[in-house]
């Protein structure tokens, strides 16, 4: 009883293990090719299926690589920030240094108004 149970189990685990790696994307398998995978577990049901779910598959959210593809260049996307939302705080920051500008300007010039009208009086 024990040995159908665990040939069972094995029979289960190997099939689960090709079916992840059938459906799998291709940029979440790591070390080996997706068919080298399958022929692993093929060829040696449990060890296969066991190295398949410990080694083969990225566990980790999409990355995006640095420049040439280095992966030690890679970094997480983020996902709160959108380009629309940076470009709306720059414009903001923009709009708020004008003003600051155009507020010191007007003062300067205020300020040369009564320098000048102050000998007058």
């Amino acid at each position: 009883m024990a040995q159908v149970l665990l040939s069972v189990a094995t029979l289960a685990l190997m099939i689960f293990a090709l079916v992840d790696i059938i459906t799998s994307d291709n940029w979440r398998i790591r070390y080996l090719p997706k068919f080298a995978w399958a022929l692993l577990v093929i060829f040696l049901p449990l060890i296969g299926s066991i190295l398949w779910l410990i080694l083969g598959k990225e566990r980790r959210a999409p990355t995006v690589l640095g420049s040439f593809g280095d992966a030690r260049r890679e970094k997480t996307v983020p996902q709160y920030s959108s380009t629309e939302s940076e470009l709306a705080a720059v414009e903001r920051e923009i709009a708020f240094h004008e003003k600051q500008a155009e507020i010191r300007r007007l003062e300067a010039k205020l300020d040369a108004k009564r320098k000048g009208a102050e000998p007058n009086t």
